[in-house]
């Protein structure tokens, strides 16, 4: 969960004296009448509230955007603010979503093994000499795109640089450091079994898309990780990881001239390989469509014997993230379940008092995603937790967004979008994200306008199509035979079962 940042303007008021006319008496001034505005602010000392004008839509900037020699595209939004710059390289279709059906896991791992030796580096040495310029870099997978992102200052730019090409480019995946990396990622696999919120994320996954690529956790399996050898990372690699699938996306304090000379010596022998991509599948019929009514609200229960909380997650098919539709789903959201002062948390737990939070949240995918509404409560209180959360997504599917959470969500969006853009790294894995799932680079610009500009007939509407928790899957991480009766009566008594991993 992110969390929420408020700004709030300070107003300084200044009072004068003068000593001109010391000497006149003072005048008394005629008592005001009793109107409604006086009454209201009689106790102020300050007076009535000055009336603020609303604030203008922010629209983010659009980075330059060309091709290398290579087919690498690439993203230059300059920043000159401050002496730092972030380059984060992603892959589109190096991503879970491109896992072998019995790999899962595949491509987030062989994204780990990138620093683990590159070029003449070893795994140290990559640490040591990242430690020594101060800079930052990451690597990773997400279901469409993976990831190396570099951030570092201006003056440190072209070793660290030399460091992130090797790591894109000339990752060796010794033997030795696979040995320890498979273990330690099957070890977290394992680990993952004990944590509810996972355990419930992983299932929501497997119940929305079933089969299809998305339906598996990113960092795949236990059974799935048994099955993934150092030559299977090699041969992921070989044939994902290419420079035109790839988009270099940089901010900060660095010219076009500039990082056209830095990429052609440390990016400038990346070349594609012979082979095509493999093309991507589009979700099964069956992940997008409601459950019927016949069959009453699927339920489906992974048991945690006596555990002293259960995690209850509302899951349904959700939207593309390059959907038009998409930029205005973010208010929707952020009244159900995306802020502090959300339907959901403000009912489970400031109200009742059976959470210590509850949240929701749409999946930003290049297919289509998911809506997620969760929170941990309680175990003696699921049954009421439950109900009163599909009650608060079904009001809001109905009625829509008040007028007071129209306005609310239209100022907190945009210092959410402020927030991404105010800094170097933020900025760029924002604008990285776009590139991984297919967007354009002007995609944020485009989408501040409808994110800002929709109005309470448009989010009702969204809200009706993307939220009716008709089309949801009820997904429960907690003691099985404790919560049955508190299901039986909130009108549950048909229980699926499931495995912590998505098994039957």
């Amino acid at each position: 969960m992110k969390a929420l940042t408020f700004s709030f303007a300070a107003v300084a008021l200044a009072v004068g004296c003068g000593g001109g006319d010391a000497a006149r008496p003072p005048v008394a001034s005629p008592a005001p009448k009793p109107t409604e505005a006086a009454s209201a602010t009689a106790g102020d000392p300050l007076g009535p509230r000055p009336a603020l004008a609303a604030p203008a839509p922010f629209t983010p900037p659009v980075p330059v955007a060309y091709t290398r020699p290579n087919g690498m595209v690439v993203w230059l939004l300059e920043r000159h603010t401050l002496p730092i710059v972030s380059i984060d390289v992603v892959v589109r279709g190096a991503g879970a979503a491109s896992d072998p059906a019995s790999k899962a896991g595949l491509a987030s791992v062989t994204a780990g093994m990138l620093d683990e030796g590159a070029g003449t580096r070893g795994t140290f040495d990559i640490s040591r000499e990242l430690d020594q310029l101060g800079a930052a870099l990451r690597t990773g997978a997400s279901p469409d795109y993976a990831s190396a992102q570099l951030t570092v200052l201006k003056k440190n730019l072209a070793p660290a640089a030399a460091i992130l090409g090797d790591v894109v480019t000339k990752p060796t995946f010794p033997a030795v450091e696979w040995k320890r990396v498979h273990e330690l990622w099957s070890n977290e696999l394992r680990a993952r079994q004990s944590d509810p919120h996972a355990v419930a994320d992983v299932v929501s996954l497997r119940q929305v898309f079933g089969t299809h690529p998305y339906g598996h956790p990113t960092s795949g399996t236990t059974k799935s990780a048994a099955k993934v050898s150092l030559d299977d990372v090699r041969a992921f690699y070989a044939s994902s990881w290419r420079p035109d699938r790839a988009t270099c996306v940089v901010v900060g304090d660095v010219t076009r001239a500039e990082l056209d000379a830095l990429l052609d010596k440390v990016l400038g022998t990346w070349k594609a390989a012979a082979t095509s991509a493999p093309k991507r599948e589009a979700p099964p019929a069956a992940a997008t469509q409601a459950t019927p009514a016949s069959k009453g609200r699927r339920v489906v229960v992974v048991d945690r014997p006596d555990a002293p909380q259960s995690v209850i997650a509302l899951v349904r098919p959700g939207v593309a993230a390059g959907d038009p539709l998409a930029p205005p789903l973010v208010r929707v959201n952020a009244a159900l379940g995306g802020s502090f002062t959300s339907r959901l948390n403000q009912d489970l737990r400031e109200e009742h008092g059976w959470s210590y939070g509850a949240r929701s949240s749409f999946s930003f995918t290049e297919q289509q995603g998911m809506l997620v509404a969760a929170a941990a409560v309680h175990t003696e209180h699921t049954g009421d937790a439950l109900r009163a959360m599909i009650a608060d997504v079904e009001d809001i599917a109905k009625k829509g967004l008040t007028d007071d959470e129209v306005e609310k969500t239209r100022l907190l969006a945009r210092s959410d979008l402020v927030e991404v853009f105010a800094s170097v790294d933020t900025a760029a894995r924002r604008l990285a994200r776009n590139a991984g799932v297919g967007l354009g680079p002007d995609h944020e610009a485009k989408a501040s306008a409808a994110l800002y500009g929709a109005d309470k007939a448009a989010l009702q509407k969204l809200a009706g199509t993307f939220v009716d928790p008709s089309a949801a899957v009820v997904v429960i991480v907690g003691p099985r035979q404790a919560i049955a009766k508190q299901l039986d009566a909130v009108g549950i008594n048909n229980i699926e079962t499931s495995g912590p991993e998505g098994e039957p």
